[in-house]
């Protein structure tokens, strides 16, 4: 019997009871819409604001440091390594995710556009040579 071994896949860490919180605020607050993801890849600083419920979450990836903020509360911890790369990677996929929705939008529009002039021009070369075979006729 053979048994297959992946050295370098790490064993899924169990998070504290606070970081399960932190998680699920932040994983809930990127289900919605108008929660703004803001991103500054060169400091390592990642924002996401969500006005309505009035939430605020900045990372500090260098740092591993996590900051909340609502109309009560302001909280920044410093938080392990693997949790905050955790978090990011969230963060990172509803960026993704949300760029890639913009992304198909705009290629729609474009291929509807294209799709329009096409049509625009077969019509006119149509008509155009309706005109010549007229033209050609009636000589």
């Amino acid at each position: 019997m053979f048994y297959k071994f992946n050295l370098f896949k790490r064993k899924p860490r169990v998070y504290s009871k606070i970081e399960n919180h932190i998680y699920g605020i932040i994983t809930e607050l990127l289900k919605v819409g108008s929660t703004d993801i803001n991103v500054d890849e060169l400091g390592g600083k990642y924002y996401l604001s969500n006005e309505e419920q009035h939430f605020k979450v900045t990372i500090l990836s260098n740092d591993y440091v996590i900051r909340l903020t609502n109309t009560r509360d302001s909280v920044a911890e410093k938080y392990d390594k693997v949790f905050v790369e955790d978090v990011l990677r969230a963060v990172k996929e509803e960026k993704h995710r949300r760029m890639e929705v913009v992304y198909d939008s705009i290629t729609n529009s474009i291929e509807k556009m294209a799709e329009r002039l096409h049509n625009t021009l077969i019509e006119s070369n149509e008509l155009e040579t309706q005109k010549v075979r007229r033209l050609e006729k009636t000589s």
